[in-house]
């Protein structure tokens, strides 16, 4: 994956770990776009997802990073958009897989089930790991509905 610039977006449950992302990213020099929010005030996570898929399907970034209480919702919202393949993750072999196997543009952490030390792991995992290719091809290229 040829990262340039990484979109950011959750709701209120996943401010605080986008915001310890954001730190991540920083220390790493790699560039990156918040769609939002910007407080933990309650909102509603599917306005943070689209902007962020948005955002990708215009190449203002090339790939993301999510964040909402359980990961799901936000998940869900993405995984609407037909270029977006984004997967969950709660553990870095999650993370190693969804690379490996589904070439996922976006990693989504819930924000309520880990905490900073993880994130880094599992960040660490994705941002390392390249998409395989081979018989994975054919079966990412079967996702999207055309």
């Amino acid at each position: 994956m040829n990262i340039k610039k990484i979109g950011l977006a959750s709701d209120h449950a996943g401010y605080e770990l986008k915001e310890y992302v954001k730190e991540y990213l920083t220390a790493h020099a790699m560039e990156f776009v918040d769609y939002g929010t910007n407080s933990d005030q309650s909102c509603d996570y599917p306005d943070f997802g689209h902007a962020l898929a948005e955002g990708m399907e215009r190449g203002e970034v090339d790939c993301g990073i999510a964040v909402c209480g359980s990961g799901e919702g936000i998940s869900m919202t993405l995984n609407k958009h037909q270029g977006i393949r984004a997967g969950l993750c709660w553990i870095p072999e999650i993370a190693h897989l969804i690379r490996q196997h589904n070439d996922a543009n976006v990693l989504v952490m819930p924000g309520r089930f880990i905490d900073h030390d993880m994130a880094s792991k599992i960040m660490d995992e994705y941002f390392a790991t390249p998409f395989e290719g081979g018989r994975h091809v054919r079966r990412v290229e079967k996702i999207a509905i055309h």
